[in-house]
């Protein structure tokens, strides 16, 4: 028998998948089942909770956790758990508001500064400018100060605050973009600027946007909370987890619960986001 039939006979080896690659599939179905149950327990959090978030029982205020009261009570009698489940739903669609305002009005400024040009192009960037200037936080402190404290004063001033970083990362895509070929010929067909940008650019332009929107989402969580832990944001009685760590710090060493439980539930939320971020970010550079 000829070599070059036994090469056609010998069967080829089966390649397993390596550890890498299983640890990235894992990875992805992980962060994939955690934005699921985030988004679950957003909908339905009130409905899981065994007590209402603010039914109140003076006789068991500062409860520890116990089989009872999961996490706790506060000083109120409140059941702590059913209070972090209901500010699921107070807290991430404030977030989601804020970056898609931010995205928004980013996306518009930068657009139209990347594509036009010129004294537009001047006038945009120097809006940003004045903007960057600042750090995030403190300006949306004075913004939120000067509106006064509420949920809805805080998201209007976190979104003002973000839209400078979409602006100019949008700015940077367009500029490339309506350098490519496919713009050329659109602009040669006779399209005008407002088509060319709407159905040729922009739509190339919108993978590192998400990508960045889905880390962002993190961080106005935090500023969200920050400013509701200060006085600026959500007030009382409702449940947003940064107004609960500011009812909670003149029981943190007696009561340490009221402070950890809210502090979770921020920790774990950004860590989902951030990982959605990243393995966007992976799936979109390859």
């Amino acid at each position: 028998m000829s070599s070059l039939t036994l090469a056609s006979a010998t069967p080829e080896p089966v390649r397993l998948p390596s550890m890498a690659r299983l640890r990235g599939r894992w990875r992805q179905i992980g962060t994939v089942a955690a934005v699921v149950l985030l988004i679950l327990l957003t909908l339905f959090g009130p409905m899981i909770g065994p007590y209402g978030p603010e039914e109140v029982d003076i006789s068991q205020r500062l409860q520890p956790p116990s089989s009872a009261h999961i996490m706790g009570t506060d000083p109120l009698g409140r059941d702590l758990f059913s209070r972090v489940l209901a500010g699921a739903r107070v807290s991430l669609p404030a977030v989601v508001v804020i970056v898609v305002s931010a995205v928004a009005v980013g996306v518009v400024l930068g657009a139209v500064a990347g594509y036009m040009g010129g004294i537009v192009d001047d006038i945009v960037m120097r809006m940003t400018d004045i903007f960057l200037a600042f750090p995030a936080l403190v300006l949306a402190l004075a913004i939120a100060g000067a509106l006064g404290p509420a949920l809805t004063t805080a998201m209007l001033a976190v979104s003002v605050v973000w839209w400078p970083w979409y602006a100019r990362l949008t700015r940077g895509q367009v500029i490339a973009r309506k350098q490519e070929l496919y713009v050329e010929a659109a602009r040669a067909a006779g399209c005008t600027d407002r088509v060319i940008l709407q159905r040729h650019v922009l739509p190339n332009s919108w993978t590192p946007i998400v990508v960045q929107g889905t880390l962002d989402m993190g961080a106005a969580l935090i500023t969200t909370a920050s400013l509701g832990y200060i006085g600026m944001g959500a007030q009382p009685p409702s449940a947003e987890w940064g107004a609960m760590l500011s009812q909670a710090r003149d029981y943190f060493l007696n009561a340490g619960w009221l402070t950890f439980c809210p502090g979770l539930a921020i920790f774990l939320t950004v860590l989902i986001f951030t990982a959605a971020g990243e393995l966007l970010r992976e799936k979109t550079s390859r």
